[in-house]
């Protein structure tokens, strides 16, 4: 387009759709997140774009609207634990669901031209869904649901979402398969020895890491490395190849690395770099704040950017 897209992306966290927007042409205009660390981020990687730290049900998109401008796209990824079936059974928080209402408060102002709202693929379960949908048409959008893997769009982790997509003009396209190859997550690993190490057969080792490390031992042999579940807990035995995408990434260090050498099998955590590029963000995307817990909550929490850069392309084309 001759035009830059104009966006704004609301609960922006560390700024993977950002990017994504970015990567296909966008100009980031402005990021919302309640969090401190996350606007350190942001602005370290947008440093031309605006940020709003606080809670967007405590904002005035009027006012918000004459300092920023007019906008294109509006991206939206609301809180989503509350709607994941990674809790459980825990109590769910109606009033945490709800924030994905607030995109609407702020369509009625900004009356953006395209919208995206992703989530996990459970919030169509939720009782206020088709609401919410009703109420996004009512505002004359025209919209299209896709659920889509990241896999499927080159990035080396599988990781299934869901995107709302949203355009005043006509109903958007549904979008097709990245023809990139599937990645494995073997790709973003380092195994030269950067990171620190510990020996597997360690006396405080718990019971459960060994026994998955064990059956992934069972399957592949003693001669090839692998990843385990460290923390949580896992329906596919605890244990995967790097030979494939890695599962999905969550707000916890939960994958460690194993690799044999002469003297037993060692092992180490996944570190931050290694899941930011399983994320598909680019090497040159900084994380020089926070914590390494806060770095991997960042990234767990984020959308892979290479399937927001589909999504854009394929709404402003």
């Amino acid at each position: 387009m001759s035009q830059k897209v104009r966006t704004i992306d609301l609960f922006c966290g560390a700024g993977g759709s950002s990017w994504g927007a970015y990567s296909a042409g966008a100009e980031l205009v402005a990021g919302f997140d309640m969090w401190e660390t996350v606007k350190d981020v942001y602005r370290e990687n947008f440093p031309k774009a605006e940020f709003f730290c606080g809670k967007l049900e405590e904002s005035t998109p009027q006012s918000l609207k004459r300092k920023i401008g007019k906008v294109d796209l509006i991206l939206a990824s609301p809180e989503c634990t509350n709607h994941s079936v990674a809790k459980g059974n825990k109590p769910r928080c109606e009033k945490s669901k709800d924030t994905a209402l607030l995109v609407l408060k702020f369509a009625k102002v900004f009356k953006p031209r395209w919208m995206v709202i992703e989530n996990v693929v459970s919030m169509k379960n939720w009782a206020r869904y088709h609401e919410l949908i009703d109420e996004i048409e009512s505002m004359g959008y025209h919209t299209q649901t896709e659920v889509l893997n990241s896999a499927d769009f080159g990035v080396p982790q599988s990781r299934r979402r869901m995107f709302i997509l949203c355009d005043r003009k006509r109903k958007p396209d549904p979008l097709k398969k990245s023809k990139r190859k599937v990645r494995p997550v073997k790709e973003v690993i380092n195994g030269n020895g950067k990171y620190r190490y510990s020996p597997l057969m360690m006396p405080k080792r718990a019971k459960a890491t060994l026994e998955r490390a064990g059956r992934a031992m069972e399957n592949l042999g003693e001669k090839e490395p692998f990843l385990i579940v460290y923390y949580g807990t896992d329906h596919a035995g605890g244990w995967q190849t790097v030979d494939v995408p890695l599962r999905t990434i969550t707000t916890i260090d939960r994958f460690a690395y194993v690799k044999p050498t002469d003297d037993g099998h060692v092992m180490r955590m996944l570190q931050p770099e290694e899941l930011k590029l399983a994320m598909g963000w680019p090497k040159n995307y900084q994380f020089s704040f926070g914590s390494r817990r806060d770095k991997i909550k960042m990234i767990g929490n984020a959308v892979c950017p290479p399937v927001m850069e589909a999504i854009v392309k394929n709404l402003i084309k």
